[in-house]
């Protein structure tokens, strides 16, 4: 079994003292269960402001993690106060297998993920779970099995943790995490979010190809004014941090206000160009859909991608889901209204770590930005580690029930 050992002290000298007295313990007691040392670790001990936490499949990768502590080659993490936000993943980060071996070791992420694919598959000409786990990396990169995939996995990893104590004070998505990130904070049932996330694949999925999408190492105020001339063909997609404006529009347009702007940029890998004039087709059905289903305030507080401020009662109108089609992706200035209110913590769920890497760029003080999958990690080592991180940063976490029935 993978699993965490939470260690503390009062100093930074003290946590390492700690961990060195530990490894010296468990290097001479073979007989331990590393189990039964990590729950009494985490449930039996008086925590302290300096924190930190190894984790290993085995007995020798956790006192080699414990050996790294204590020689100081991998630093604590001082318990801090403010807030938690999770931030849910969009498009681009998908790949084969995500949610694989969360699905194999946890039951309540399994029935969570099973649950979300029987809702979505009513509406899908295919099985979202057997191309989430599937060989065929095409059919997880067509995007209505792109969009509903992330969903689905967003989901089950939020109740997943969510029954480990593991709770958010603010949500925020990029794209179409941001109906991932709705629906946990009670905008749409299940049933709902289903019907408006596989029409927002199905209808992206289905207008021409043919447009482009550049990230360009540039701020916002440099980009606009070049769109001058270009406004029906290319729009401002995202602005994913300071220095990180994404344009989207027809490939000819685009690649001419790349050059224009005259920065570094990089070409995304996407069938179609998002939040762009080439999305305008798909938006009266959209809005049919958007206008069949039921709404309700947020019980989370959400951050809207289309102000990069809170959500109010907007999100509950189809017309707010329709604009944050068409409209740029604001997630630069959502991670800056989050600091701004006091979050110190910002929590991914997705298969990677991509938008903790631009939050990063986003903030000026302190705050820790923890992913809890890693593309190229073991999940469930990855998982447990970015936890036992929100508990070193000062987040509240259930150990018992991180622990429950291991």
């Amino acid at each position: 079994d993978t699993v965490p050992w939470v260690v503390s002290g009062r100093t930074e000298g003290a946590l390492r003292a700690q961990a060195e007295r530990l490894r010296a313990y468990v290097a001479g007691r073979p007989e331990l269960d590393p189990v039964d040392v990590g729950y009494s670790l985490a449930l039996s001990r008086s925590v302290f402001g300096h924190r930190a936490a190894v984790v290993g499949g085995d007995r020798e990768e956790l006192v080699a993690g414990l050996e790294q502590l204590a020689a100081g080659v991998v630093p604590g993490a001082v318990a801090g106060g403010g807030g938690t936000a999770f931030l849910f993943t969009g498009q681009g980060a998908q790949r084969l297998g995500m949610g694989r071996e969360l699905y194999a070791a946890f039951p309540v992420f399994a029935a969570v993920f099973d649950e979300v694919c029987v809702e979505l598959d009513r509406h899908l000409g295919g099985s979202v779970r057997d191309v989430v786990f599937g060989a065929d990396a095409g059919a997880l990169d067509r995007t209505v099995f792109t969009q509903t995939g992330l969903f689905a996995l967003e989901v089950a990893l939020f109740r997943l943790v969510e029954s480990w104590g593991v709770v958010a004070d603010f949500l925020v998505g990029h794209s179409v995490g941001e109906l991932a990130a709705a629906h946990v904070a009670g905008v749409f049932s299940l049933a709902d979010a289903a019907v408006l996330v596989a029409a927002r694949g199905r209808l992206m999925q289905a207008l021409p190809g043919g447009g482009a999408m550049v990230s360009l190492m540039a701020p916002e105020a440099d980009v606009v004014p070049l769109l001058a001339g270009f406004e029906d063909r290319v729009s401002v997609a995202a602005v994913n941090g300071p220095l990180a404006t994404v344009v989207s529009g027809e490939e000819s347009a685009v690649l001419a206000v790349v050059e224009a702007v005259g920065v570094k940029s990089r070409r995304l890998g996407v069938s179609h160009a998002f939040h762009s004039p080439l999305v305008e087709g798909m938006l009266g059905e959209f809005a049919e859909v958007a206008g069949r289903i039921g709404y309700a305030a947020p019980r989370i507080a959400l951050v809207s991608n289309v102000t990069g401020g809170l959500a109010g009662e907007e999100v509950c109108s189809p017309e707010y889901w329709v604009r944050h089609v068409r409209q740029a992706v604001r997630f630069g200035d959502g991670v800056r209204f989050l600091e701004v209110q006091g979050v110190t913590r910002f929590v991914e769920l997705g298969p990677a770590g991509v938008l903790a890497a631009m939050g990063r760029e986003c903030v000026s003080g302190p705050a820790a930005f923890i992913p809890l999958l890693r593309k190229d990690r073991e999940e469930t080592g990855a998982l447990l580690s970015g936890v036992a991180q929100v508990h070193a940063h000062g987040g509240e976490v259930d150990w018992e029930a991180v622990f429950g029935g291991r």
